[in-house]
């Protein structure tokens, strides 16, 4: 397809996004822009449809109507789920899925981008760039002294770190980072909050959450849904003054 209109210097456009299920509507004339480096926060109360945008984006459920177009001239309402995270697409769900009985490293060399069977994996060396991109995404998930530790061993919030870190090494240009530091200590989300702006210096990520102050401390613009459309949009000031997030949302 052309790119045409508010696509051309986008990397993620949906528009017009319909999805219902069993007659409910997840999804209503859902359209939402993001930048090429953008980090967008996506916030809303439950049932506002932020779980079933993802899963449009990763092609787990295909829309009843509109586009959801990538870096300009992909429509991803035609690919399947492993076409999409071929394109560059990463999404981490709320619960960590970690290989719990390796270390760390190798729960890294395991997610390197490419086709490595587990056996072979941990029976092979490492390439000089494979170790390269594992000593920088261990610096940049904070788990470099947790390196030969048994993923299983790690806190809750080290496990969050370390399926971020799995995303990494697979070279995503999009996240879809969905509650991040939901059971994180006030700690382990501060830090958080620092690992993603720091992965936004070279990538877009998009981040579902509830938590209003790891919101904040994103510094990022928000994105509120309600009833499957955007209900507000702007900073985290603008939204959480808007007397209709406050009724639907922030009040509760």
């Amino acid at each position: 397809m052309t790119a045409v209109g508010p696509v051309s210097d986008t990397l993620l456009y949906l528009d017009g996004v319909s999805v219902s299920f069993d007659g409910f509507r997840a999804l209503n004339n859902l359209s939402l822009v993001l930048a090429p480096g953008e980090m967008r926060a996506v916030i809303g109360p439950n049932g506002a449809g932020k779980t079933t945008m993802m899963d449009v984006i990763t092609g787990k459920t295909r829309p009843d109507a509109g586009r959801v177009v990538y870096a300009a001239s992909t429509d991803l309402t035609r690919l399947d789920e492993p076409a999409i995270a071929s394109l560059g697409i990463g999404r981490k769900f709320q619960k960590p899925t970690v290989f719990e009985m390796h270390t760390v490293g190798d729960n890294l060399l395991l997610a390197l981008s490419g086709d490595r069977r587990p056996w072979f994996a941990l029976g092979a060396r490492q390439t000089t760039e494979e170790q390269a991109r594992i000593e920088g995404i261990l610096d940049t998930t904070r788990l470099r002294e947790h390196r030969g530790r048994r993923a299983g061993d790690l806190s809750h919030g080290q496990k969050q770190w370390l399926e971020i870190g799995m995303l990494l090494a697979q070279d995503p240009r999009l996240l879809l980072v969905d509650e991040p530091v939901a059971g994180m200590t006030d700690a382990e989300t501060e830090q958080t909050a620092e690992l993603l702006r720091e992965i936004n210096r070279t990538r877009s990520v998009v981040v579902v959450e509830h938590d209003m102050a790891f919101v904040r401390a994103l510094d990022v613009k928000v994105t509120v849904l309600h009833e499957g459309s955007v209900l507000s949009e702007g900073t985290i000031d603008h939204v959480s003054g808007d007397p209709r997030v406050i009724e639907v949302y922030l009040g509760r």
